[in-house]
């Protein structure tokens, strides 16, 4: 009602019919802004669902309340400083019994259900059904409740004999209408009475077995009136789909084999008759495939691991020498192994010798800057060999002198710790 000249009406109704949509809310063209009219209500206070006050903890925090009322300033504020736990004594079992046992889950709307002002207010008809009256009712009308009240017609009884019972609910019976009247009641216009039964100029029913005495003619009658429940809704195939069906079922019947006859042999060419090998001539399948590379390696090189390393026999040097960082450990390098290709020493060979580092573009020196670089390197060597140990002494001592400095304050700090301390 709102776009009555909308530019594509098929395509908002399409919309709207789509499953899972949720409207706009109906707030949008309100000139009052939304809740405006929930200000004058008295919110109710929040109540405890059922199973949580089945525990009791409602009341006991109740009467603590009322205890923590009745307490003076005074108190309050020593409790504050040194409060006191376990003043809500209650059974744990009960209260994990409560959530994980007895629990009920709340109402909850459907996807779509938006909330507007006075909703709360409606009545849930999904619990009403017609035709049964509520105790609520009852007394709003001004009817009896208790045991007996289903002997007392509704008002609106009369009505319905003079007019017809309700169009929307063909179904429904109605005592005095079209279904009998409870025993120990009668019809008439008196107190309690049930009014006028609808019948024909004949006496028969109008609307159903008022009277309670042709039940089966009326059953008859409602068997016949059955409706057709076969579905209706189901679509006609157009022309194009029916032949495109036709041409899939085609297909199929020609790809289905002729089981009826004989079964065809395949080319002879294809098969493999049996007793001869499907292996080449001349291939035969090895016993063992051997897959790593480090054996195929060996069988090339001619099966000789070449010597990655050398263990050095070591030996242990009672005093250290004159070092400044010496090691106890002394390793025998007069036991190097010579490489297989050459005689060339392995880790250094002569041990009279004297290793002198050159780079690749210093090869090509003259002899005479050679025999310099060579005197270079054995002074180097000289100054490495000399007599540390003064030195070595020298730092001893000053660590000695550092300790003994350190000593006595720690001696009174502790003192005056240990005056300091109570129990």
């Amino acid at each position: 009602m709102h776009d009555v000249t909308a530019q594509e009406p098929k395509l908002l109704v399409h919309l709207k019919a789509a499953r899972n949509t949720v409207p706009v809310p109906r707030h949008w063209c309100f000139k009052r802004k939304y809740l405006q009219g929930k200000r004058g209500i008295e919110k109710p206070p929040f109540e405890l669902p059922e199973f949580i006050r089945r525990t009791g903890i409602q009341e006991m925090r109740e009467a603590l309340q009322e205890k923590e009322d009745a307490k003076t300033m005074k108190t309050k504020m020593r409790e504050k400083v040194r409060p006191k736990m376990g003043k809500i004594d209650i059974d744990y079992q009960k209260l994990h019994d409560a959530f994980f046992k007895w629990q009920i889950k709340p109402k909850l709307t459907i996807h779509g259900d938006l909330y507007y002002e006075g909703k709360e207010f409606e009545t849930r008809l999904k619990e009403k059904k017609p035709g049964d009256l509520s105790a609520e009712l009852r007394v709003a009308l001004g009817m009896p409740t208790g045991p007996n009240s289903h002997k007392v017609p509704p008002p609106w009884l009369i009505a319905m004999q003079r007019y017809g019972p309700p169009p929307s609910y063909p179904n429904l019976k109605i005592p005095g209408l079209n279904a009998p009247i409870p025993e120990g009641c009668s019809f008439g216009y008196h107190a309690g009475g049930w009014g006028k039964p609808p019948v024909d100029e004949t006496g028969r029913p109008l609307y159903g077995d008022v009277f309670g005495t042709n039940a089966i003619d009326f059953q008859a009658k409602a068997e016949e009136e059955e409706v057709d429940r076969t579905p209706w809704g189901e679509l006609e195939a157009s022309d194009e789909e029916s032949s495109e069906e036709e041409e899939e079922e085609e297909e199929s019947d020609e790809e289905k084999p002729d089981e009826t006859g004989f079964f065809t042999p395949a080319d002879s060419g294809l098969i493999t008759p049996g007793g001869f090998s499907s292996v080449p001539a001349g291939m035969e399948t090895p016993e063992l495939i051997e897959l790593r590379k480090k054996k195929i390696e060996e069988a090339m090189d001619g099966n000789e691991t070449p010597q990655l390393f050398t263990v050095l026999p070591e030996r242990k040097a009672g005093a250290v020498g004159a070092a400044m960082m010496a090691s106890t450990h002394i390793y025998d390098m007069s036991t190097t192994v010579t490489s297989r290709k050459g005689g060339v020493s392995v880790l250094g060979g002569d041990s009279q010798g004297v290793e002198v580092a050159l780079a690749p573009e210093e090869l090509e020196l003259d002899p005479m800057a050679m025999t310099q670089k060579y005197e270079e390197h054995v002074r180097e060597q000289q100054v490495e060999k000399e007599d540390f140990s003064d030195m070595v002494a020298e730092h001893a001592a000053k660590q000695k002198q550092k300790k003994r400095k350190a000593q006595p304050q720690d001696s009174r700090s502790g003192a005056k710790k240990y005056k300091e301390f109570k129990f």
